[in-house]
């Protein structure tokens, strides 16, 4: 233990304070522990804020990954309630403008109830009747899912750490980790004692256990988004809205037959969707801003510069499927997160005091609290 440095302790010690530590530091908090969160950044600024804010079910594949996304989801209602974060139960629509499409949410629906979700096929006039921005012209029919719940992702850590801390969490933000050994964690001021560690972010990983991030298969996403100003006269999209693309992207469509002929089409249509692992979606915050996205380019390594031309084609496919009052663009921006391809999250115990919980992808807002209540309580 370093000399003359002040030596603290606590039950649980996170590393990083992006959604997954701060479900973690929530899970553990109501559990009755001492926690200590540690940040290198002064506010989370990585892929935890550079999302949509939508807590998603609906594409999480039937079995363990859904259950986990509903007992997230349920979590969610209870932070966002108890710690003033705003939140819309909105729910979510996908419309098919294809037959193709079409044809996959009746073959998706012939068992979507038994297998957990809660979910019905809209006609075009029902879908219209729920949401004013979709375009009438083609289409066919959508899904409607009651499960969808949307945050403004950049509001959640501004709340809930705060939140935590008056609750007794402890956080040092803007602390790197520089030693995490012998159940002590070191940084430049501080020791800490510990009972048990927790490793959420993937850059943390490389630099404290660069072995395990080696083995572990972790690759790395880029995505880009984008943002309008508020809508005027509090006009509100009512649910989430996606399209046909977003039958490709996620693992609750992976099972029907109808996709690869779907996949198929795209791919000799508009091919680039399929390079740039473009599918299109868009929710709306409590500033009554629009989220628009997104792209996912898979690699170790990305150009830090936004592609125009991938966000041409998001608001081109966009405007195929809706019309907003105000669809003028204010803010671009991109995200990396960290993904194992085929896997919903990473989890490694390099040690019986340490827990590395990362690589949760695209769906952190929708799993990270169930994956904390069953991390912590021995579930996985």
């Amino acid at each position: 233990m370093a000399v003359g440095k002040q030596h603290e302790q606590a039950d649980i010690a996170i590393i990083g304070a992006g959604i997954m530590g701060l479900a973690l530091a929530y899970t553990a908090l109501r559990a009755g522990r001492k926690v200590v969160v540690f940040e290198r950044d002064t506010r989370p600024v990585s892929a935890s804020i550079r999302n949509f804010g939508m807590v998603w079910p609906v594409g999480q594949a039937a079995g363990p990954s859904l259950q986990r996304a509903l007992k997230s989801r349920r979590i969610w209602g209870e932070v966002a309630a108890e710690a003033g974060i705003w939140h819309d139960p909105s729910g979510s629509m996908l419309a098919a403008y294809h037959a193709d499409e079409w044809e996959i949410l009746q073959e998706f629906m012939t068992d979507a109830p038994a297998k957990g979700y809660d979910c019905r096929l809209l006609s075009p006039g029902e879908a219209l009747a729920l949401s004013p921005c979709l375009r009438a012209e083609g289409l066919l029919g959508a899904l409607f899912s009651s499960t969808e719940m949307i945050v403004d992702a950049r509001e959640v850590p501004e709340r809930l750490i705060p939140w935590l801390a008056a609750r007794g969490v402890v956080f040092r933000l803007g602390t790197a980790v520089t030693s995490l050994e012998n159940s002590v964690i070191e940084t430049a001021t501080e020791t800490w004692s510990y009972g048990h560690a927790y490793v959420c972010c993937g850059s943390e990983l490389e630099t404290l256990f660069p072995e395990v991030f080696e083995g572990s298969g972790i690759t790395k996403v880029k995505l880009q988004m984008m943002r309008t100003a508020p809508q005027p006269g509090n006009w509100r999209m009512g649910p989430a809205l996606c399209a046909g693309l977003t039958l490709s992207h996620y693992s609750s469509f992976a099972h029907c037959k109808g996709l690869k002929s779907f996949r198929e089409r795209i791919s000799e249509t508009a091919p680039w969707f399929v390079d740039w692992g473009i599918h299109v979606m868009m929710s709306q915050n409590g500033r009554n801003e629009l989220v628009i996205g997104d792209s996912h380019e898979y690699g170790g390594s990305h150009d830090p510069f936004i592609r125009e031309d991938i966000n041409t084609w998001i608001i081109d496919y966009l405007n195929g499927f809706v019309q907003t009052p105000a669809p003028e663009i204010t803010d671009r921006w991109y995200g990396v997160y960290a993904k194992v391809p085929g896997r919903t999250e990473f989890i490694a115990r390099p040690r019986p005091d340490v827990t590395v919980v990362t690589g949760l992808g695209g769906a952190g807002m929708t799993l990270s609290f169930g994956l904390a209540d069953d991390v912590l309580n021995g579930n996985i």
